[in-house]
């Protein structure tokens, strides 16, 4: 009987079935343990853009120091933070993470300077920071101002009818403000004009769309700041003479920058890329996804970038400086001189083909240690206002630009990173045919198809 049973059929599936269930079991078991105590996850976005950046990762595991993370948020939402955190804890054992509840324990909070949910205290050593956000760039760049002691200053100059950061107007740069203070620079206008020195608290100086001519003492000022080893971005328009556009060539300091390198050119850019006519733009709108390897934009690649109203310019080394163009104009740009009518004139035969150079970014030689002048020069400064620095990476670039000039290229390679426009471009006939292949001639297929089997069945 007992050799009957074990032969019989049920009891040989109930065995089956029994092994089948403890090996499953044993493989949800070690995963669950394997899981709890090795914290592993994989990215397979195309950019990483889940993931903390190398830059981020050098940063974190270079540090000699303790470093505590406190996350602020209420005892039910700490998960809204926990995957991040944990990636910054999975990069070194010197790396704390403190979950406080402020309802709880409003002292800390107090003490720490907390006045919002899903907040980050990050603490180096003895010093402090409040995370500007709560994400990559937010945490990480609290660890930088931690480690860096020094503030820094961002000066606009103003008098000669530049871009004003207290406007919150289309023409103002109130915007540009708020990120630069996010990023935790304070930010003051200075006045060349009845003091023709650069404040020594200035760490960059941004000349942001002079439509009045500078000058020779306030172009004075500024040569002598960067040679003497400061840092300037200078966005200089296209001298336009439209209605009320009567843009300055601004002579003295076009020839300052001239002796630099960089040649500011006197035309205006059309582009004629069909990109810009799927996002609704004309060709007065120089639009840019190719980018150069200098650190302000080599992190860029798959960025659109726009710049109404822009200029050419030709850079070339000279005794004294080295200079790179960041990016240029797209294969189907011209450049016309004719700045002083409404009319685009695509065919006119003055106009010269693209690409051309848009913007540079230089170094200049003051023969000092640890003292390089740095400078910035884009063909146009609409492009950082309200009106269009929220468009795709023109804020990227305006933050990495000022990065780059006050020394804290760590904060460019942090930057989070925006889902890749994997768009395709296509011409009107390719449009025609895609739209005659999906509406016709595969319903048709389709159809052909139907009716031959039906006639074979038959």
């Amino acid at each position: 009987m007992a050799g009957q049973w074990l032969k019989a059929r049920q009891t040989r599936y109930a065995a089956y079935s029994g092994i089948y269930i403890l090996v499953v079991l044993v493989a949800v078991v070690v995963a669950n343990v394997l899981a709890d105590r090795y914290d592993k996850s994989w990215d397979m976005t195309k950019n990483k853009q889940y993931s903390l950046s190398q830059e981020t990762k050098k940063i974190v595991r270079e540090q000699k120091q303790p470093v505590t993370i406190t996350y602020f948020n209420q005892s039910t939402r700490f998960g809204q933070g926990k995957s991040l955190l944990d990636e910054y804890k999975n990069l070194s054992p010197r790396v704390r993470i403190k979950y406080v509840d402020p309802d709880k324990d409003p002292q800390l909070a107090r003490e720490d300077g907390v006045h919002n949910l899903n907040t980050a205290v990050v603490q180096v050593g003895t010093r402090k920071e409040v995370a500007s956000s709560f994400n990559e760039l937010g945490i990480t760049g609290a660890i930088i101002r931690d480690i860096k002691t020094s503030t820094r200053t961002v000066c606009f100059v103003s008098g000669s009818g530049e871009h004003q950061i207290d406007d919150s107007g289309r023409n103002g740069m109130s915007d540009f403000k708020s990120r630069l203070e996010q990023d935790t620079y304070q930010t003051e206008t200075v006045d060349l004009i009845t003091q023709a020195v650069v404040p020594p608290s200035c760490t960059v100086l941004v000349v942001a769309g002079p439509t009045h001519s500078y000058d020779q003492p306030e172009v004075n000022a500024i040569q002598k700041y960067v040679e003497n080893g400061g840092r300037a971005m200078f966005m200089m328009d296209p001298p336009l003479q439209l209605g009320n556009d009567d843009i300055s060539t601004n002579t003295a300091l076009a020839a300052m920058l001239a002796g630099w390198g960089v040649t500011l050119q006197k035309d205006l850019i059309l582009d004629l890329n069909p990109i810009g006519e799927l996002t609704g733009l004309g060709a007065s709108v120089a639009l840019v996804t190719s980018y150069k390897t200098q650190p302000i934009v080599a992190g860029m690649s798959g960025s659109l970038t726009g710049f109404p109203l822009t200029r050419s310019l030709t850079v070339s080394d000279t005794a004294k400086t080295r200079v790179h163009a960041l990016f240029d104009s797209s294969n189907t740009s011209l450049a016309t001189t004719d700045l002083s009518s409404p009319k685009i004139k695509v065919n006119s035969p003055g106009n010269k083909k693209g690409p051309m150079a848009l913007a540079a970014a230089g170094t200049y030689n003051t023969g000092k240690p640890n003292s390089q002048g740095r400078f910035v020069v884009v063909g146009s400064s609409t492009w950082a206002s309200n009106s269009f620095i929220n468009f795709n990476g023109n804020s990227d670039l305006a933050l990495n630009s000022i990065n780059w000039l006050a020394s804290d290229e760590d904060l460019i390679s942090i930057r989070p990173k925006p889902p890749l426009d994997q768009h395709i471009t296509m011409t009107k006939a390719q449009l025609n045919l895609v739209r005659l292949t999906s509406q016709f001639l595969l319903p048709l297929l389709v159809v052909i198809c139907g009716v031959f089997i039906w006639w074979k069945r038959r």
